[in-house]
């Protein structure tokens, strides 16, 4: 089973933050340079405060009516932070974004910020270890013979 500190491992790229006193509109530009789906929101003592999300910007502005320029993410981010610590596995990380309808999941150790796991991660380890699952039973159902070599033995 995947754990999230080898998952972490494999990413690459930095974790993204803002304040909570920026403006949304500074969020969301941040948010399309890097190409992410969300920033981690930390106050001035880098404390993780919230979360602020392509969703929190659709539900909390867009369809209320409000300006990105004159909000700031304090007033639109996620401030119930849910976390998972590098011994997590990625099916706990699959529960708790289940069941809270999260898509991004900040990692922390002792009390400091380690990176993000978001649903994309935790659907490609789940791949990888489903396509590692069925070679290794491909593999117990054939003896470990590949394809080829039961070609090759049938020609000699």
């Amino acid at each position: 089973m995947n754990t999230v500190k080898r998952i972490l491992q494999a990413k690459t790229g930095s974790v993204w933050t803002i304040r909570p006193d920026a403006m949304a509109y500074e969020a969301l530009r941040v948010m399309a340079d890097k190409d992410i789906g969300a920033l981690l929101v930390r106050n001035c003592e880098g404390n993780l405060v919230g979360v602020f999300s392509e969703r929190d910007y659709a539900r909390k502005v867009i369809l209320k009516g409000r300006s990105s320029k004159d909000t700031t993410v304090s007033e639109l981010m996620s401030d119930l932070v849910y976390y998972v610590g590098p011994g997590h596995t990625i099916n706990d990380c699959m529960t708790i974004m289940t069941a809270k309808h999260i898509r991004h999941i900040p990692v922390i150790n002792d009390g400091k910020l380690m990176g993000i796991i978001t649903i994309g991660d935790v659907v490609n380890s789940m791949i990888s270890e489903q396509n590692t699952t069925i070679r290794d039973l491909e593999n117990y159902i054939t003896g470990g013979a590949h394809e080829f070599d039961v070609v090759q033995a049938l020609q000699s």
